[in-house]
């Protein structure tokens, strides 16, 4: 039997304990964002790519399954736990760090990050992300990125409920 060692993306997930000690590794400008990001799609990595074209770094935070549970999207949401989530974000190469939080806004994690971008997807007006006005505050700048492909974890949900005669 062959002995294999984790992927090296696998470093780059970090615990929020963990993180004050990770981030002076990485260059700046640092971006941030933040999401479910339940079931990976086109839609996610273009606006992931797109993010992270806005600095020389990305950190990415994830709902952990408590908070996504609280943001209403479905009983049965989300479908692939945190540490799954946390593994196919690190795969991607947008990517520089993965963490997590449980609140239900990343509020005290951008706080601790002190990003020079913050980045949230089109559906987020500027005036309305969390941590806009004190990224603005010491010099940073606030992106809302337009989506380029109609698609959504909840469409792509809806399509696999139909095709299999369910509705929940």
């Amino acid at each position: 039997m062959t002995d294999y060692a984790l992927p090296d993306f696998e470093r780059k997930i970090c615990a929020p304990e963990d993180l004050a000690s990770r981030l002076g590794q990485l260059a700046r400008p640092l971006v941030f964002t933040n999401g479910c990001f339940d079931i990976l799609h086109r839609g996610h990595v273009t606006y992931l790519a797109q993010a992270r074209a806005q600095g020389a770094a990305m950190v990415v935070a994830l709902n952990t399954d408590a908070s996504v549970r609280r943001q209403n999207k479905g009983a049965d949401r989300p479908i692939n736990p945190l540490e799954m989530r946390a593994a196919v974000m690190a795969a991607l190469q947008s990517v520089d760090l993965v963490t997590w939080f449980d609140a239900d806004t990343p509020y005290d994690l951008i706080m601790q990050v002190r990003p020079d971008v913050l980045v949230k997807g089109g559906d987020w007006t500027p005036d309305r992300i969390v941590g806009a006005a004190e990224v603005l505050g010491w010099g940073g700048t606030v992106h809302s990125i337009p989506f380029l492909h109609a698609t959504s974890t909840t469409q792509t949900l809806q399509r696999i409920r139909l095709a299999n005669g369910t509705t929940s």
